[in-house]
């Protein structure tokens, strides 16, 4: 079979998701746009370089709606003759995108193409499309739904995790971010937003809190204890899904989990024949993809069971892997991930995560990914995992080898 490579991986900064956030005035597509003439640009692309640009974007409405990929590609400086896919795995879109990607090239069809993804949260709400899981009750009652942040807390409780635990988490994904940007690990990655005029917008990742100390997190109320609680509330439907539980142990806070941000990411893979056509030199091969479904109700579990899935595919077991990358939805779903596979927390998520630096939905999966090669690169290690949970009980990951 056919060899999919990693040539590229950028990002843009991640802006806050709100009103006053760097990038509030750009657009979904002005910033896809602009991600995309970055590759283009980097790698010295031209003509009908590419099969298909794949891009992911969760709240496929308004301006992030009506095929934002084809949108993105006659909006930059491609060649109009590459087509657009928009793809929607909730918070694995970015890296459902790459996935697809690589194992089209697997299978023959076509020689290299661009995926990743965006999402501009402070401009086109979460949510804001609406969820048949969530809205329909012949779907919602039937699977139990409760809301992301319960589930998160669902997790805590059923695991035995604590609100320390949680924030000291939190804390150290800080400081771990913190450190990054000061010693210049997202040089290679990170792009500069610019305006019309060229001058830049953000270059560097505008939602973290460097001083954040576990003081400062004690003082925040749980997030999600009123839904939880308020009558009929969450917390019942969730334990009549789970009996055993007698109450649900609200943990999470907007300190411990994801920050609501804008950004957008891109990876360029190809073939052996594409690196040639373009003297290109591959970084990685993405040795494995996998996703998996799971209990809607718990629904964040996903990284445990697709990493053994991904492991078994491959003939893998843990101690195979070098480093890995557990997107920070929320605290703990990585304490899950820790605890599932006993691994060194010095090897998860080695630069910080979601919860220092943001969460754009549609990008975040194409940014682990990237994130996860730098770091092999700087550590010279060989072999990374990345993966998501995903909202409605899903997981998904990908395995890349550096060459």
């Amino acid at each position: 079979m056919t060899e999919a490579y990693i040539y590229d991986a950028l990002r843009t900064p991640r802006g806050k998701g709100r009103k006053d956030g760097a990038l509030h005035e750009v657009t979904s597509l002005r910033l896809s746009a602009l991600t995309l003439n970055a590759v283009k640009e980097r790698n010295n692309l031209d003509g009908h370089a590419v099969e298909d640009v794949i891009w992911g974007n969760v709240t496929q409405v308004m301006e992030q709606g009506g095929c934002l990929a084809r949108s993105a590609v006659l909006a930059s400086d491609l060649d109009e003759r590459i087509p657009g896919l928009a793809i929607n795995r909730f918070c694995a879109s970015g890296m459902e995108a790459v996935n697809l990607a690589a194992n089209q090239i697997k299978g023959g069809a076509g020689n290299a193409y661009i995926a990743g993804g965006v999402e501009m949260m402070g401009r086109v709400a979460m949510g804001s499309d609406g969820a048949a899981i969530a809205v329909d009750p012949s779907l919602a009652m039937d699977s139990y739904f409760v809301p992301q942040g319960i589930s998160a807390d669902i997790i805590a409780t059923e695991y035995g995790f604590s609100r320390e635990q949680a924030d000291a988490l939190a804390v150290e994904s800080q400081r771990r971010a913190a450190k990054a940007w000061e010693e210049g690990r997202f040089e290679k990655s990170v792009i500069t937003v610019t305006d019309q005029n060229g001058l830049p917008i953000l270059d560097h990742d505008e939602y973290m809190r460097p001083g954040t100390g576990m003081d400062n997190l004690a003082k925040l109320n749980p997030a999600f204890q009123m839904m939880g609680e308020a009558m009929p509330g969450f917390d019942k439907v969730a334990i009549m899904k789970y009996p055993h539980l007698e109450r649900i142990n609200h943990i999470h806070h907007a300190g411990n989990s994801s920050g609501i941000v804008d950004g957008a990411a891109a990876l360029l893979i190809g073939n052996k024949e594409f690196g040639a056509q373009f003297g290109l030199t591959p970084r990685a091969r993405i040795k494995s993809t996998a996703k998996i479904g799971l209990d809607p109700t718990i629904m964040l579990t996903g990284p445990v069971p697709v990493t053994q899935k991904i492991l078994s595919d491959d003939g893998m077991n843990i101690g195979d892997i070098d480093l890995f990358e557990v997107n920070e939805a929320f605290a703990s779903v990585v304490l899950r991930f820790q605890q599932a596979f006993d691994v060194d927390p010095e090897l998860v998520n080695v630069n910080g995560g979601s919860i220092a630096m943001g969460h754009p939905l549609g990008a975040t999966g194409a940014i682990i990914i990237g994130t996860l090669l730098d770091e092999l690169e700087r550590q010279d290690k060989e072999v990374g995992l990345a993966t998501l949970c995903i909202a409605s009980g899903m997981g998904a990951a990908t395995v890349i080898e550096r060459v």
